[in-house]
């Protein structure tokens, strides 16, 4: 009978055939490894959704407000990170990060909203 070793410290594992690691750190450890790459990039593009919702909030107190391109961008506002569109039978199109939307106006006016 050949003894499996750890796929992560390669110590000798102990236990069910089909027991991959000597202990729960040892699975953690590997498999935060493997997840990493796709982890990181889930984490970053939470944060500008976070960071996009933060500031549409913050401009937007009254449920329905203007504002310009300058002001969203000064507060570092990411146009391509939203969550959803909406497009009006009109064919205004409403771009959402989560309840918060806006749709542009002209002249780099933005109209903000808030889904009810």
């Amino acid at each position: 009978m050949s003894s499996k070793k750890c796929l992560e410290c390669n110590e000798k594992v102990v236990g069910r055939i089909d027991k991959k690691f000597c202990c729960d750190y040892c699975r953690n450890a590997y498999n935060n490894k493997v997840n990493k790459e796709s982890k990181n990039l889930i984490r970053n593009t939470n944060n500008r959704l976070r960071k996009n919702y933060k500031i549409l909030s913050e401009l937007n107190t009254s449920g329905k407000t203007k504002t310009t391109r300058r002001k969203l961008f000064d507060k570092g506002f990411e146009f391509k990170f939203i969550t959803s569109i909406y497009i009006t039978k009109k064919g205004s199109t409403y771009f959402y990060v989560y309840d918060q939307g806006y749709l542009e106006l002209e002249n780099e006016w933005f109209l903000l909203v808030k889904q009810e």
